[in-house]
């Protein structure tokens, strides 16, 4: 059985989610404002948070940031029916599992709340954007959260998250071949890393998880971090 945060000052829109959620064995907690989904985070243990946006108070995407610094390892939903707002990707930046709309398409919703991971976050540094879309895509479709970076100065922001595995590319602007991949390394020296390149002549200076040229293929790929998330969850 897992149990879910539902964070959303509409609280018969929430108590409804809630609803379908237990109907279907799992366990659900409605709270109204970020304080008190605080609260309950540091009593118990998540699987996933989904939470509204705009909310009186404490916005999601604060109370986001403030729920991952007690639980880093919890997956997050939200749902909005303001997909523009700047919240959203300040959001967006703490790594997130899906952003829905309202009313929210509850068999997707259902969908990705079976499949979330906790501990699943994977940090993708890619500069080509079709291809880091296309990749955070088909990881959601897994259950893994995404955060992106898509040059060597947004990958330092990086530094904030705490994900488990990482997928970067060697050449991004901003600095020297493999310069991204080197901090974060350094920031987080036991995370396994893939790189994914065009440059197989870039040398490496320490021996990555693997090495994924491109075009690669994308299921081998998912494959290896399935491997490395399992023996993670293990090693947990």
């Amino acid at each position: 059985m897992r149990h879910y945060l539902l964070l959303d000052d509409n609280r018969a829109f929430a108590e409804n989610i809630a609803e379908i959620l237990r109907d279907m064995g799992d366990a659900a907690t409605v709270v109204t404002d970020g304080a008190e989904a605080l609260s309950r985070v540091r009593e118990t243990r998540f699987d996933a948070l989904l939470t509204d946006m705009k909310m009186p108070g404490m916005s999601g995407a604060v109370a986001v940031h403030h729920i991952r610094k007690v639980d880093p390892g919890i997956a997050v939903v939200v749902i909005t029916a303001y997909p523009g707002e700047n919240d959203l990707e300040a959001a967006r930046n703490e790594g997130l599992l899906a952003v829905l709309p309202k009313p929210v398409p509850v068999q997707t919703l259902m969908g990705l709340l079976s499949s979330a991971r906790r501990d699943g976050l994977v940090a993708l540094v890619e500069d080509d954007s079709a291809l880091a879309d296309n990749l955070c895509e088909v990881l959601r479709a897994r259950g893994f959260s995404c955060v992106t970076a898509r040059s060597v100065m947004e990958a330092d922001r990086l530094s904030m998250v705490k994900p488990f595995a990482a997928l970067v590319d060697l050449r991004l602007p901003g600095g020297p071949d493999g310069e991204a991949l080197r901090r974060l390394e350094g920031r987080f020296p036991d995370m396994p890393v893939f790189v994914i390149t065009a440059y197989p002549e870039v040398a490496l200076e320490q021996t990555p998880a693997g090495v994924f040229h491109k075009p690669f293929d994308t299921a081998a790929l998912v494959a290896a971090l399935e491997r490395t998330y399992s023996a993670h969850r293990s090693a947990a």
